[in-house]
C-alpha cells in the first residue's frame, strides 16, 4: 500500500474560514466573537469537500491512506493569545477527526497543537492528550516558530519543549516539524518560511543533543528537509566542527524526511543523499503547489511519479511508500493491523 504521511485539510468548507474571521474580529471587538456552537458543518459538507478533492486525487494517484491534519497555514499561532489558539485548534482537530471517521480506511488524524508565542509549550498537553486518546491521532504537528516568521521561540533542543517530547514518547507518536503562516514580509510563507524552517530545525538538532535525552523521539522534517539534502556536506562538516558524532549517529536515528519535493531532480537528490530508512512518502497534495507542471503535464505535487521514476530497488520503494511510515508512526501501524492491512 501507499501511505501519504503529509496531508492537510486545505479544502475545508467555507464556514470554517468564516468562523475564524469572526474569531479574529472578536479580538478587538468582543461583541463580534462567535461561539463554538455557531460553526455548523454537516457530514455531507465534509464528504463533498474531500470526495471532490483529496479522495479523488488519492484514487487517481493510487494513494491508499493519508495522515490528515489541519491546514498548516491556518494554524496561525501568532493570532491572539493561547485561548484563541486553543479554541481554534480544538475546532480544526475535530474536523480532521470527523473526516477520518467518515473514511476510516483512507484518512487518519494528526493533531494541531494550540501553541502561542511566549507561552509554555506544556499548555498544549491537554489538546495533545485529547487528540490521541479520543480521536486516535497518530502524530502531531509541531511549530518551531509560533511567532509567524519572527523566530522568537527557543530552539527545539531547549528544555521548554521537553513536556511535549515527554508526552510524545509516552504515546509513542512522532511530530512533523511544520511552521504556519509568515507575517514577516521578508519570508514568503510557502516559498521561503516553510523551507527555511525545515533547514533551521535540522540545524538546531545538529547543534544540540536532544536525542541523548529522548533516544526514542521521532521527528519528521517535511518538504524533503528544505536545504538539508542539497547541503549535506555542509551539515556533516558543521557537525564535525561542533564536536558532534557523524550525522548518521547523531540525528538519523530520530529524524526523517518526506518526499514533498516537486521535481524529479530534487527527489533523485533526496534519495541519493539520505538513507532509504529515513525517507517517508508524502505529497501535501492540494497544498502550496497545486498547478500542473507544463514540462511534464502532471501536477507538481504528484510525487508518486517521481519516486517510482527513480532508480530504486523494489524493496527500497516499498519501504518509502509504506514500511517506513509504519515504523515511524506505530499507532498508524497498529490501526492498519486492526483493519487487516
Amino acid at each position: 500500500m501507499i501511505i501519504d504521511c503529509h496531508g492537510h485539510y486545505t479544502t475545508a468548507p467555507p464556514a470554517l474560514a468564516a468562523w475564524r474571521d469572526r474569531q479574529i474580529a472578536g479580538l478587538t471587538d468582543p461583541s463580534a466573537a462567535p461561539a463554538r456552537a455557531d460553526l455548523r458543518i454537516s457530514d455531507a459538507e465534509l464528504r463533498e469537500t474531500v470526495e471532490t478533492n483529496q479522495l479523488r486525487m488519492m484514487d487517481e494517484r493510487g494513494i491508499d491512506l493519508t495522515v490528515f491534519s489541519p491546514r498548516a497555514s491556518f494554524m496561525a499561532h501568532h493570532v491572539g493569545d493561547f485561548r484563541t489558539s486553543a479554541e481554534w485548534a480544538a475546532i480544526c482537530n475535530e474536523l480532521c477527526f470527523r473526516v477520518s471517521s467518515l473514511y476510516p480506511e483512507r484518512f487518519v488524524p494528526a493533531a494541531m497543537l494550540p501553541q502561542s508565542p511566549g507561552v509554555d509549550p506544556a499548555t498544549c498537553l491537554p489538546e495533545l492528550t485529547r487528540c490521541v486518546e479520543e480521536y486516535g491521532a497518530v502524530a502531531l504537528n509541531l511549530n518551531p516558530d509560533p511567532s509567524g516568521g519572527h523566530w522568537t521561540a527557543p530552539p527545539l533542543t531547549d528544555r521548554s519543549w521537553y513536556p511535549v517530547y515527554e508526552k510524545m514518547v509516552e504515546y509513542d507518536i512522532p511530530a512533523m516539524v511544520h511552521v504556519s503562516t509568515s507575517v514577516n514580509p521578508a519570508f514568503h510563507t510557502t516559498g521561503a518560511h516553510y523551507l527555511n524552517a525545515d533547514t533551521t530545525a535540522f540545524m538546531q538538532l545538529v547543534q544540540g543533543d536532544l536525542f541523548t535525552d529522548f533516544p526514542t523521539l521521532r521527528l519528521v522534517i517535511p518538504h524533503g528537509g528544505g536545504a538539508v539534502p542539497y547541503h549535506w556536506g555542509r551539515f556533516r562538516g558543521l557537525a564535525m566542527a561542533l564536536g558532534k558524532p557523524p550525522l548518521e549517529e547523531h540525528v538519523l536515528g530520530n529524524v526523517f524526511f518526506d518526499t514533498c519535493v516537486y521535481h524529479q531532480p530534487g527527489i533523485d537528490l533526496l534519495l541519493d543523499v539520505v538513507p532509504t530508512k529515513n525517507i517517508l512518502f508524502a505529497s501535501e497534495m492540494i497544498g502550496a503547489v497545486r498547478d500542473v507542471d507544463p514540462c511534464t503535464g502532471h501536477h507538481f505535487d504528484d510525487t508518486r511519479r517521481y519516486t517510482e521514476a527513480a532508480a530504486l530497488p523494489a524493496e527500497d520503494l516499498a519501504a518509502i511508500q509504506e514500511h517506513n511510515a509504519r515504523a515511524v508512526y506505530p499507532r498508524l501501524d497498529a490501526l492498519l493491523r486492526r483493519q487487516g492491512r
